[in-house]
């Protein structure tokens, strides 16, 4: 079954489009059947969790933090972490420069948007990007690699409401790709919404329940 979820997801993007298998909670059996599917992308949610996925699990996979980022926990994903979503703070970015320099590593990662008007999710404003994107050169973090931006849409049944905040995500994107055309990752869009998030321009998808059935 996820064997075929995953074909019949594929089968609808684009082949720009990175699909990132958001395993969290999930066994390894079932990531095992993903991967075997050729699926080598999985996003996780608890580092520690993801930790013990990696070891355990075949090294070629590539594991993508996916949950929001608590600056304590960094140092344990550092060794082996091929990009970090969410990352909402300039905090998160030195520690997490310090934690790949320590592992002689370059880590990719996406700064987070807030798009929704929704009190739970997490984010920054375009203003706080840009701020941001200007002091990684200034304090010279050369261990980390910004390669994109991330949002998440609102949780609603009313899908004008989030092809608007894609849209607006989108705009944003090209807006600060002109000052830091460095940024070439645009992450939006998941189970529920991946598709129109890909009409908007995401080029990176993260989809959990599709492929592994809903959580219980």
């Amino acid at each position: 079954m996820i064997t075929k979820r995953i074909k019949e997801i594929r089968d609808s993007i684009n082949k720009d489009v990175e699909l990132v298998a958001v395993s969290k909670t999930k066994s390894n059996k079932e990531i095992l059947e993903a991967y075997n599917a050729g699926q080598k992308v999985f996003g996780e949610n608890k580092i520690q969790e993801m930790t013990e996925k990696y070891e355990e699990l075949p090294k070629d996979i590539k594991w993508h933090m996916v949950g929001h980022v608590q600056s304590n926990k960094i140092k344990y994903m550092a060794p082996y972490v091929d990009l970090v979503h969410g990352i909402d703070s300039l905090k998160s970015l030195k520690i997490l420069n310090k934690e790949a320099k320590k592992n002689n590593r370059v880590i990719r990662c996406l700064l987070q948007l807030k798009i929704s008007d929704e009190f739970t999710k997490f984010g920054l404003s375009k203003e706080e990007i840009e701020s941001i994107l200007n002091s990684i050169n200034i304090l010279d973090l050369m261990n980390i690699n910004v390669a994109g931006i991330m949002t998440i849409g609102s949780f609603t049944e009313n899908m004008d409401v989030v092809v608007k905040e894609f849209d607006k995500t989108k705009k944003i994107f090209d807006s600060l790709k002109t000052a830091f055309p460095n940024l070439k990752i645009l992450s939006m869009g998941m189970s529920n919404d991946y598709k129109i998030a890909i009409n908007h321009g995401s080029n990176m998808i993260r989809v959990g329940s599709l492929i592994f059935g809903k959580r219980i």
